[in-house]
């Protein structure tokens, strides 16, 4: 019975274009559960006039969305969804499986079209989120990285965007001394930095000037 099952999710998944990791279909809350698919038309639409649009160097063809669990704050495991691009959407598995197993707490993870795709008010949620085609924070006409699908911000409330004084969100003010250890902060050479390190992508922590504690992407822009 159960190699029938298996043989008939894997032709499920060849049918729809989608990948699913060996607890996709398990049905223990405490175990890594993930799935790759192409963005459905549910998702173009959410998408469609928030986090993409006309103009984005990223055809929409060529995102994924990324179904994970994850740990939460409260110890348990949730669902939660990410955009990415194609290319690195297995890296990006990989990673949030090592976050999942050394049980580091993801306050939320919803799709920032949720939040009409407004950087500021997913990050005031502490919303962990990759996709957004939008300029670069202070350089108008210049793509984010989160614009090819190559970024991904976690926790920003714990892991805030620090210019100066300056603290993006707000909320993060309390989290800027890094000296603390809190739960859900990230630290050079902890198990969220080696975990996409692992994967070739860079940590915004490491900037000399500008700090952006919870920035994570490809090339370290």
């Amino acid at each position: 019975m159960r190699r029938r099952f298996a043989r008939l999710l894997a032709v499920a998944v060849l049918l729809t274009g989608a990948s699913a990791g060996p607890g996709a279909g398990g049905t223990q809350a405490d175990e890594f559960r993930w799935r790759i698919e192409r963005i459905d038309r549910q998702t173009r639409r959410l998408m469609t006039g928030r986090s993409w649009h006309r103009g984005c160097p990223v055809p929409i063809r060529n995102l994924r969305l990324l179904h994970l669990r994850y740990r939460g704050f409260d110890r348990e495991s949730h669902p939660g969804e990410l955009v990415v691009h194609r290319r690195y959407a297995r890296r990006i598995v990989r990673a949030f499986h090592k976050l999942f197993d050394a049980r580091f707490p993801i306050r939320r993870m919803r799709l920032v079209d949720y939040y009409g795709a407004k950087d500021l008010r997913s990050m005031k949620a502490d919303n962990t989120s990759a996709f957004n085609c939008r300029w670069r924070a202070g350089s108008p006409g210049v793509w984010s990285q989160h614009a090819y699908g190559r970024a991904i911000d976690i926790n920003p409330v714990e892991n805030p965007y620090v210019v100066g004084d300056d603290v993006s969100p707000p909320k993060g003010r309390r989290y800027v001394d890094r000296s603390k250890r809190r739960r859900g902060m990230i630290h050079r050479h902890d198990a969220v930095v080696r975990a996409f390190h692992s994967i070739g992508w860079e940590w915004g922590g490491r900037w000399r000037s500008t700090k952006d504690y919870q920035h994570f992407s490809s090339n370290g822009r």
